[in-house]
C-alpha cells in the first residue's frame, strides 16, 4: 500500500476514540480551550477517513512523550474469534428477492463484499449471526417497497446504516456500537417505500446454548441474581422481536386496507361511469 493510499483509509471508531483522548488531555494541559476542545471534537467524531482525522492533533505534541499516533493501517488481526471469519472470495450469495414472498439467508454462508436484496410485499431475513465474510467491510443493500427486510448481526460487528426512507424507514438503533478488534463493518444502504429494513443484534445459537447451560448450573448452586440477569436479557430481545413482529403486521394491514379503499373507490368510479352510459343511451333513445 502506498503512503497516498493511507489517507483513503477508512477510520474506525477506536481511532476516533484515541484522537478524542489526546484532545482530553490536550484541554487539561492548557494547549486548548474549551471551544477549540469543542470543535475538534465535534470535527473527531464526524471523521470518516484518516484524511480527515489526522490533521485534528497535528499541532499537539505532547511535553517530553510523543503523542500516542493512529494506526494508518488496517492490518488483520491475527487471532481472536474473528481471525478465521474472514475467508476473502466472492461470498456463497450475493442476493435475495422477495415478491409477494420471503427469502432467507442464515446459518453457515458467506457475505460477500455487496449484497443486494429486493422486497415487494415480502419479506426477508439476513442473519449473520454464524456467517463468514469475504471482506472486513461489506455492504448490505435493501430495497424494501411495500415490505420488509430484517438484518441480524452478531455482538462485536459495527453496524452503519446509511439508507434511505420514503413513508417508511431503517433503523438506525445499533449504530455508534464500537465493534471488537477484526470484527467486520456491515454497511446497510437503500431504499425504503412504504417498508422497513430492520437491525437487531442476537447471540449466535452456540452462545445461546452455552448462556442456557450456564443458568442451569447456576439453578443448580442455587445462583439467583445470575438467573434474574439472563431472564432480563432474554426477555428484552424477546421483546424487541415482538414488537419488530407487531410493528411489521400493523404495516401489512394498513396496506391491505389502503388496497380495499383503491378498490372500492375503483368499483364506485365504474359504477358512475355505467350510469351516465345508461343516460346518455336513454336521451338518444
Amino acid at each position: 500500500m502506498t503512503d497516498d493510499a493511507v489517507p483513503e483509509l477508512r477510520a474506525s471508531d477506536a481511532d476516533r476514540e484515541r484522537v478524542a483522548e489526546v484532545l482530553r488531555d490536550a484541554v487539561a494541559e492548557g494547549r486548548l480551550d474549551m471551544e477549540e476542545f469543542e470543535e475538534r471534537l465535534e470535527a473527531t467524531y464526524k471523521a470518516r477517513t484518516y484524511a480527515e482525522l489526522t490533521p485534528i492533533t497535528r499541532d499537539l505534541p505532547a511535553p517530553g512523550v510523543a503523542p500516542p499516533p493512529v494506526n494508518m493501517v488496517k492490518d488483520p488481526v491475527d487471532s481472536g474469534s474473528w481471525a478465521g471469519r474472514i475467508v476473502g472470495g466472492e461470498g456463497s450469495s450475493s442476493g435475495g428477492v422477495a415478491i409477494m414472498s420471503a427469502f432467507q439467508r442464515k446459518g453457515r454462508w458467506t457475505v460477500p463484499k455487496r449484497f443486494t436484496c429486493f422486497a415487494f410485499w415480502g419479506g426477508g431475513e439476513i442473519d449473520l449471526r454464524e456467517a463468514t465474510f469475504a471482506d472486513r467491510e461489506v455492504e448490505i443493500n435493501c430495497i424494501a417497497i411495500m415490505g420488509g427486510v430484517q438484518v441480524i448481526v452478531p455482538p462485536g460487528v459495527e453496524v452503519v446504516v446509511r439508507g434511505i426512507g420514503i413513508m417508511g424507514g431503517f433503523d438506525h438503533s445499533q449504530e455508534g456500537v464500537p465493534g471488537e478488534p477484526g470484527a467486520p463493518r456491515v454497511i446497510v444502504t437503500g431504499f425504503a417505500f412504504w417498508g422497513g429494513v430492520g437491525v437487531e443484534r442476537k447471540l449466535p445459537r452456540a452462545e445461546r446454548q452455552r448462556l442456557k447451560e450456564e443458568r442451569r448450573r447456576q439453578k443448580l448452586e442455587g445462583g439467583s441474581s445470575a438467573r434474574e440477569l439472563h431472564g432480563s436479557h432474554r426477555d428484552a430481545l424477546s421483546g424487541l422481536h415482538d414488537a419488530h413482529r407487531e410493528a411489521m403486521d400493523e404495516h401489512r394491514e394498513a396496506l391491505r386496507r389502503r388496497h380495499e379503499e383503491r378498490q372500492e373507490r375503483h368499483e364506485e368510479r365504474r359504477e358512475r361511469h355505467r350510469e351516465r352510459r345508461e343516460r346518455r343511451h336513454r336521451d338518444w333513445d
